[in-house]
Protein backbone atom coordinates (compact mmCIF):
# COMPACT_ATOMS: atom_id res chain seq x y z
CA UNK A 1 0.00 0.00 0.00
CA UNK A 2 2.75 2.47 0.61
CA UNK A 3 4.53 1.60 -2.25
CA UNK A 4 1.58 2.12 -4.29
CA UNK A 5 1.14 6.10 -2.60
CA UNK A 6 4.62 6.55 -2.87
CA UNK A 7 4.18 5.27 -6.55
CA UNK A 8 1.16 8.01 -7.15
CA UNK A 9 3.16 10.74 -5.14
CA UNK A 10 6.11 10.18 -7.65
CA UNK A 11 4.04 10.22 -11.20
CA UNK A 12 2.36 13.20 -9.83
CA UNK A 13 5.33 14.95 -9.56
CA UNK A 14 5.86 14.76 -13.51
CA UNK A 15 2.88 15.48 -14.21
CA UNK A 16 2.49 19.42 -15.51
CA UNK A 17 1.52 21.75 -13.18
CA UNK A 18 -1.58 23.22 -15.06
CA UNK A 19 -3.76 22.56 -17.71
CA UNK A 20 -4.43 24.04 -20.95
CA UNK A 21 -2.87 23.70 -24.46
CA UNK A 22 0.45 24.92 -25.51
CA UNK A 23 0.21 28.35 -27.16
CA UNK A 24 3.03 29.25 -30.20
CA UNK A 25 4.00 32.65 -29.59
CA UNK A 26 5.31 33.18 -33.04
CA UNK A 27 2.24 31.76 -34.62
CA UNK A 28 0.17 33.77 -32.75
CA UNK A 29 2.29 37.20 -33.32
CA UNK A 30 2.24 36.08 -37.62
CA UNK A 31 -1.70 35.37 -37.36
CA UNK A 32 -2.42 38.45 -35.57
CA UNK A 33 -0.16 40.38 -37.95
CA UNK A 34 -1.92 38.49 -41.10
CA UNK A 35 -5.22 38.01 -40.15
CA UNK A 36 -5.91 40.29 -36.95
CA UNK A 37 -9.50 40.18 -37.55
CA UNK A 38 -10.30 36.01 -38.05
CA UNK A 39 -7.25 35.16 -35.60
CA UNK A 40 -9.60 37.28 -33.34
CA UNK A 41 -12.65 35.21 -33.70
CA UNK A 42 -13.85 32.35 -31.99
CA UNK A 43 -16.89 29.88 -32.55
CA UNK A 44 -18.80 30.84 -29.43
CA UNK A 45 -19.44 34.67 -30.76
CA UNK A 46 -20.36 33.90 -34.37
CA UNK A 47 -24.16 33.76 -35.45
CA UNK A 48 -25.64 29.95 -36.52
CA UNK A 49 -25.39 30.32 -39.93
CA UNK A 50 -21.49 30.65 -39.54
CA UNK A 51 -21.51 27.75 -37.06
CA UNK A 52 -22.78 24.99 -38.74
CA UNK A 53 -21.52 26.21 -42.25
CA UNK A 54 -18.19 25.95 -39.58
CA UNK A 55 -18.89 22.47 -38.64
CA UNK A 56 -19.44 21.78 -42.53
CA UNK A 57 -15.76 22.39 -42.76
CA UNK A 58 -14.76 20.11 -39.67
CA UNK A 59 -16.63 17.29 -41.45
CA UNK A 60 -14.62 17.83 -44.87
CA UNK A 61 -11.56 17.83 -43.01
CA UNK A 62 -11.90 15.25 -41.27
CA UNK A 63 -12.62 12.85 -44.09
CA UNK A 64 -8.84 13.62 -45.04
CA UNK A 65 -8.09 11.54 -42.05
CA UNK A 66 -3.72 11.79 -42.62
CA UNK A 67 -3.91 12.87 -46.14
CA UNK A 68 -1.92 16.35 -45.99
CA UNK A 69 -3.22 17.46 -49.78
CA UNK A 70 -7.02 16.45 -49.33
CA UNK A 71 -6.38 18.82 -45.99
CA UNK A 72 -5.12 21.78 -47.92
CA UNK A 73 -7.80 21.37 -50.23
CA UNK A 74 -10.43 20.91 -48.14
CA UNK A 75 -8.85 23.86 -45.89
CA UNK A 76 -9.61 26.63 -49.03
CA UNK A 77 -12.24 28.88 -48.54
CA UNK A 78 -14.93 28.89 -50.83
CA UNK A 79 -16.72 32.54 -51.68
CA UNK A 80 -19.93 31.29 -50.45
CA UNK A 81 -17.88 30.40 -47.34
CA UNK A 82 -16.23 33.87 -47.13
CA UNK A 83 -19.83 35.65 -47.58
CA UNK A 84 -21.18 33.94 -45.00
CA UNK A 85 -19.04 35.19 -42.29
CA UNK A 86 -18.56 38.60 -43.59
CA UNK A 87 -21.56 38.33 -43.94
CA UNK A 88 -22.56 38.24 -40.24
CA UNK A 89 -19.92 41.09 -39.24
CA UNK A 90 -21.93 43.86 -37.95
CA UNK A 91 -19.75 46.69 -39.65
CA UNK A 92 -18.56 47.02 -42.84
CA UNK A 93 -15.29 47.63 -42.38
CA UNK A 94 -14.97 44.23 -40.82
CA UNK A 95 -16.90 42.60 -42.95
CA UNK A 96 -14.70 43.40 -45.88
CA UNK A 97 -11.52 42.99 -43.39
CA UNK A 98 -12.86 39.18 -43.37
CA UNK A 99 -13.17 38.93 -47.42
CA UNK A 100 -9.67 40.76 -47.30
CA UNK A 101 -8.28 37.83 -44.75
CA UNK A 102 -9.54 35.04 -45.97
CA UNK A 103 -8.88 35.65 -49.64
CA UNK A 104 -5.14 36.27 -48.63
CA UNK A 105 -5.43 32.88 -46.16
CA UNK A 106 -6.22 31.36 -49.75
CA UNK A 107 -3.05 32.80 -51.33
CA UNK A 108 -1.03 31.13 -48.99
CA UNK A 109 -2.58 27.73 -49.49
CA UNK A 110 -2.08 28.01 -52.73
CA UNK A 111 1.14 29.34 -52.97
CA UNK A 112 3.09 27.57 -50.22
CA UNK A 113 1.23 24.44 -50.36
CA UNK A 114 0.71 24.01 -54.29
CA UNK A 115 3.47 25.90 -55.58
CA UNK A 116 1.16 28.09 -57.19
CA UNK A 117 2.67 31.09 -58.81
CA UNK A 118 2.89 34.35 -57.01
CA UNK A 119 2.34 37.92 -58.33
CA UNK A 120 6.37 38.05 -57.94
CA UNK A 121 7.65 34.76 -58.61
CA UNK A 122 11.11 35.84 -58.41
CA UNK A 123 10.98 36.43 -55.02
CA UNK A 124 8.03 35.22 -53.83
CA UNK A 125 7.09 31.40 -52.99
CA UNK A 126 7.96 28.00 -51.54
CA UNK A 127 11.26 26.70 -50.85
CA UNK A 128 10.10 23.35 -52.70
CA UNK A 129 9.04 23.49 -56.53
CA UNK A 130 5.75 22.30 -57.54
CA UNK A 131 5.35 18.39 -57.63
CA UNK A 132 8.30 18.13 -55.68
CA UNK A 133 9.35 16.24 -52.90
CA UNK A 134 10.36 18.83 -50.94
CA UNK A 135 6.75 20.58 -51.43
CA UNK A 136 5.50 17.50 -50.59
CA UNK A 137 7.41 17.02 -47.33
CA UNK A 138 6.83 20.51 -46.34
CA UNK A 139 2.91 20.32 -46.54
CA UNK A 140 3.02 17.06 -44.56
CA UNK A 141 4.80 18.36 -41.82
CA UNK A 142 2.84 21.77 -41.76
CA UNK A 143 -0.36 19.64 -41.54
CA UNK A 144 0.95 17.87 -38.67
CA UNK A 145 1.84 21.20 -36.93
CA UNK A 146 -1.23 22.60 -37.72
CA UNK A 147 -3.01 19.40 -36.48
CA UNK A 148 -0.61 20.12 -33.12
CA UNK A 149 -1.56 23.38 -32.74
CA UNK A 150 -5.68 23.12 -33.53
CA UNK A 151 -5.97 23.94 -30.17
CA UNK A 152 -4.25 27.42 -29.89
CA UNK A 153 -6.60 30.40 -29.49
CA UNK A 154 -5.17 31.93 -33.09
CA UNK A 155 -7.18 29.05 -34.97
CA UNK A 156 -10.36 28.94 -32.94
CA UNK A 157 -12.49 30.00 -35.66
CA UNK A 158 -11.18 27.40 -38.18
CA UNK A 159 -8.16 24.82 -38.57
CA UNK A 160 -7.46 26.67 -41.80
CA UNK A 161 -5.91 29.69 -40.09
CA UNK A 162 -2.99 27.45 -38.75
CA UNK A 163 -2.40 25.49 -41.82
CA UNK A 164 -1.43 28.62 -43.56
CA UNK A 165 0.77 29.69 -40.81
CA UNK A 166 2.07 26.54 -40.37
CA UNK A 167 2.70 26.86 -44.40
CA UNK A 168 4.47 29.84 -44.06
CA UNK A 169 6.45 29.23 -40.81
CA UNK A 170 8.00 25.71 -42.45
CA UNK A 171 9.23 27.58 -45.46
CA UNK A 172 11.20 30.06 -42.94
CA UNK A 173 8.96 32.92 -44.03
CA UNK A 174 8.13 35.04 -41.17
CA UNK A 175 9.19 37.96 -42.51
CA UNK A 176 5.98 39.93 -41.07
CA UNK A 177 6.84 39.94 -37.70
CA UNK A 178 10.67 39.74 -37.72
CA UNK A 179 11.01 43.52 -36.48
CA UNK A 180 8.15 43.86 -34.01
CA UNK A 181 7.23 46.81 -32.56
CA UNK A 182 8.45 48.35 -34.95
CA UNK A 183 9.20 51.79 -32.77
CA UNK A 184 11.07 49.15 -30.95
CA UNK A 185 14.56 47.27 -31.57
CA UNK A 186 17.44 49.03 -34.00
CA UNK A 187 14.48 52.04 -34.11
CA UNK A 188 14.13 52.61 -30.58
CA UNK A 189 17.02 55.06 -30.26
CA UNK A 190 15.50 57.48 -33.63
CA UNK A 191 11.99 56.96 -32.31
CA UNK A 192 12.58 58.56 -29.31
CA UNK A 193 14.89 61.40 -30.62
CA UNK A 194 11.52 62.00 -32.70
CA UNK A 195 9.55 62.94 -29.56
CA UNK A 196 11.42 65.92 -28.73
CA UNK A 197 12.65 66.99 -32.34
CA UNK A 198 12.30 70.49 -33.67
CA UNK A 199 11.06 69.30 -37.40
CA UNK A 200 11.45 72.93 -38.84
CA UNK A 201 14.96 73.14 -38.50
CA UNK A 202 15.30 70.48 -41.48
CA UNK A 203 14.03 71.23 -45.13
CA UNK A 204 12.82 67.44 -45.47
CA UNK A 205 11.39 65.54 -42.23
CA UNK A 206 13.47 62.56 -43.58
CA UNK A 207 15.76 61.12 -46.33
CA UNK A 208 13.19 57.73 -47.90
CA UNK A 209 16.83 55.53 -48.99
CA UNK A 210 15.51 52.58 -51.39
CA UNK A 211 16.89 49.42 -51.19
CA UNK A 212 18.99 47.53 -54.05
CA UNK A 213 19.09 43.99 -53.36
CA UNK A 214 22.57 41.57 -54.14
CA UNK A 215 22.48 39.61 -57.33
CA UNK A 216 23.35 36.45 -55.18
CA UNK A 217 22.85 35.05 -51.64
CA UNK A 218 26.76 35.78 -50.17
CA UNK A 219 26.16 39.64 -50.78
CA UNK A 220 25.07 41.84 -47.70
CA UNK A 221 24.88 44.57 -49.59
CA UNK A 222 24.59 45.48 -53.17
CA UNK A 223 27.15 47.91 -55.50
CA UNK A 224 23.96 49.97 -55.69
CA UNK A 225 22.96 49.77 -52.05
CA UNK A 226 26.36 51.15 -51.15
CA UNK A 227 25.98 54.08 -53.60
CA UNK A 228 22.65 54.79 -52.09
CA UNK A 229 24.10 54.90 -48.89
CA UNK A 230 27.15 57.32 -49.66
CA UNK A 231 24.56 59.82 -51.15
CA UNK A 232 22.11 59.65 -48.08
CA UNK A 233 25.16 60.17 -45.93
CA UNK A 234 25.71 63.17 -47.63
CA UNK A 235 22.62 64.76 -47.69
CA UNK A 236 22.33 63.77 -43.61
CA UNK A 237 25.93 65.98 -42.86
CA UNK A 238 24.38 68.55 -45.03
CA UNK A 239 21.35 68.77 -42.87
CA UNK A 240 18.76 67.87 -45.29
CA UNK A 241 16.61 66.15 -43.01
CA UNK A 242 16.50 64.91 -39.10
CA UNK A 243 16.54 60.87 -40.41
CA UNK A 244 17.44 58.72 -42.84
CA UNK A 245 14.55 55.62 -43.46
CA UNK A 246 16.25 53.22 -44.87
CA UNK A 247 13.65 50.65 -46.83
CA UNK A 248 13.89 47.43 -48.35
CA UNK A 249 13.24 43.62 -46.77
CA UNK A 250 14.79 40.43 -47.69
CA UNK A 251 13.97 40.84 -51.31
CA UNK A 252 16.64 39.98 -53.93
CA UNK A 253 17.67 37.06 -54.79
CA UNK A 254 14.86 34.71 -53.66
CA UNK A 255 15.59 33.11 -50.25
CA UNK A 256 18.34 35.60 -49.33
CA UNK A 257 18.47 36.46 -45.39
CA UNK A 258 19.97 39.56 -45.94
CA UNK A 259 17.61 42.43 -45.14
CA UNK A 260 17.91 45.50 -47.28
CA UNK A 261 17.12 47.74 -44.57
CA UNK A 262 19.42 46.76 -42.02
CA UNK A 263 22.52 46.39 -44.18
CA UNK A 264 21.95 49.86 -45.28
CA UNK A 265 21.73 51.07 -41.52
CA UNK A 266 25.27 49.04 -40.73
CA UNK A 267 26.72 50.91 -43.42
CA UNK A 268 25.74 54.23 -42.63
CA UNK A 269 26.80 53.46 -38.68
CA UNK A 270 30.38 52.06 -39.73
CA UNK A 271 31.23 53.97 -43.11
CA UNK A 272 29.76 57.27 -42.41
CA UNK A 273 29.41 57.54 -38.17
CA UNK A 274 25.53 58.85 -38.88
CA UNK A 275 24.24 58.19 -35.57
CA UNK A 276 22.06 55.67 -34.87
CA UNK A 277 18.97 58.20 -33.40
CA UNK A 278 18.99 59.42 -36.82
CA UNK A 279 17.95 55.82 -38.89
CA UNK A 280 14.95 54.55 -39.18
CA UNK A 281 14.87 50.81 -40.73
CA UNK A 282 11.49 50.27 -42.61
CA UNK A 283 12.79 46.07 -43.38
CA UNK A 284 9.04 45.07 -44.76
CA UNK A 285 9.18 46.65 -48.44
CA UNK A 286 9.40 44.15 -51.34
CA UNK A 287 8.64 46.43 -53.98
CA UNK A 288 9.10 50.58 -54.62
CA UNK A 289 5.21 50.95 -53.66
CA UNK A 290 5.64 49.36 -50.40
CA UNK A 291 8.95 51.64 -50.17
CA UNK A 292 7.22 54.75 -50.01
CA UNK A 293 3.73 53.63 -48.37
CA UNK A 294 5.76 52.10 -45.48
CA UNK A 295 8.02 54.84 -44.87
CA UNK A 296 4.75 57.18 -45.12
CA UNK A 297 3.50 55.01 -42.44
CA UNK A 298 6.60 55.70 -40.18
CA UNK A 299 6.53 59.17 -40.28
CA UNK A 300 3.11 59.21 -39.39
CA UNK A 301 4.13 56.73 -36.34
CA UNK A 302 6.83 59.30 -35.62
CA UNK A 303 4.53 62.18 -34.99
CA UNK A 304 6.42 64.26 -38.49
CA UNK A 305 4.76 66.92 -39.77
CA UNK A 306 2.78 65.46 -42.64
CA UNK A 307 2.45 68.74 -44.87
CA UNK A 308 6.01 68.95 -45.13
CA UNK A 309 8.39 66.88 -47.79
CA UNK A 310 10.46 64.37 -47.36
CA UNK A 311 13.18 63.14 -49.70
CA UNK A 312 13.19 59.61 -51.91
CA UNK A 313 17.05 58.87 -53.29
CA UNK A 314 18.00 56.38 -55.12
CA UNK A 315 19.82 55.85 -58.56
CA UNK A 316 18.70 58.09 -60.83
CA UNK A 317 17.28 55.45 -63.43
CA UNK A 318 15.02 54.49 -59.91
CA UNK A 319 14.05 58.00 -59.32
CA UNK A 320 13.21 58.31 -62.77
CA UNK A 321 10.73 55.30 -62.46
CA UNK A 322 9.35 56.75 -59.24
CA UNK A 323 8.05 59.89 -61.33
CA UNK A 324 6.76 58.24 -63.96
CA UNK A 325 3.20 57.68 -65.20
CA UNK A 326 3.95 54.04 -65.02
CA UNK A 327 4.66 54.63 -61.19
CA UNK A 328 1.56 55.75 -60.58
CA UNK A 329 -0.18 53.84 -61.71
CA UNK A 330 1.34 50.25 -60.67
CA UNK A 331 0.39 52.28 -56.64
CA UNK A 332 -3.19 52.68 -58.06
CA UNK A 333 -3.40 48.92 -59.00
CA UNK A 334 -1.71 47.38 -55.98
CA UNK A 335 -2.29 49.77 -53.25
CA UNK A 336 -5.61 50.85 -54.56
CA UNK A 337 -3.79 55.03 -54.17
CA UNK A 338 -1.06 56.94 -54.01
CA UNK A 339 0.87 57.10 -51.03
CA UNK A 340 1.56 60.26 -51.47
CA UNK A 341 2.48 63.00 -53.93
CA UNK A 342 5.84 62.98 -56.15
CA UNK A 343 7.41 66.86 -56.07
CA UNK A 344 10.01 68.40 -57.70
CA UNK A 345 13.12 66.41 -59.03
CA UNK A 346 16.40 68.01 -56.53
CA UNK A 347 18.96 65.98 -57.99
CA UNK A 348 19.69 62.56 -60.41
CA UNK A 349 19.25 61.20 -56.91
CA UNK A 350 16.22 62.59 -55.44
CA UNK A 351 12.96 63.83 -55.50
CA UNK A 352 10.69 65.17 -53.38
CA UNK A 353 7.83 63.48 -51.93
CA UNK A 354 4.65 64.36 -50.10
CA UNK A 355 3.24 61.35 -48.12
CA UNK A 356 -0.74 60.86 -48.19
CA UNK A 357 -2.92 60.12 -44.39
CA UNK A 358 -4.19 57.41 -47.69
CA UNK A 359 -1.16 55.02 -46.25
CA UNK A 360 -3.24 54.66 -43.05
CA UNK A 361 -5.68 52.50 -45.16
CA UNK A 362 -5.45 48.53 -45.10
CA UNK A 363 -4.13 47.50 -48.71
CA UNK A 364 -4.85 44.35 -50.31
CA UNK A 365 -3.20 41.61 -48.27
CA UNK A 366 0.13 40.11 -49.09
CA UNK A 367 1.26 37.65 -46.67
CA UNK A 368 5.15 38.82 -46.72
CA UNK A 369 4.56 42.60 -46.61
CA UNK A 370 2.61 43.80 -43.84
Amino acid sequence: MRSALFLCAALAAFQPSHAGSVEDGVMAALGNRLFPVVSSMERSGTTTPVRSMLAERDRRLARCADDAVCKLDASRWGSDEIGIVAGAAAARERSEAIRRELTGLNAILEIYGKGGVSRYPQIDGPIGKQGSERLAADVAVAALLSEVGRAETVAALDPSIGLALALLDVNNRLDAIAFEPIDGGLNADAFQHARTLDWSRYPYTAIIVLGAGPDDLTTPLSARGKLHVKVAAQRYFDGKAPFIIVSGGAVHPRDTRHVEAVEMRRALIERYKVPAHAIVIEPYARHTTTNLRNAARLLISMKAPMDRHALVLSNPRHISYVESAEFATRNQNELGYQPGKVGPRTSPFDVAFLPSQEVSRVDPLDPLDP
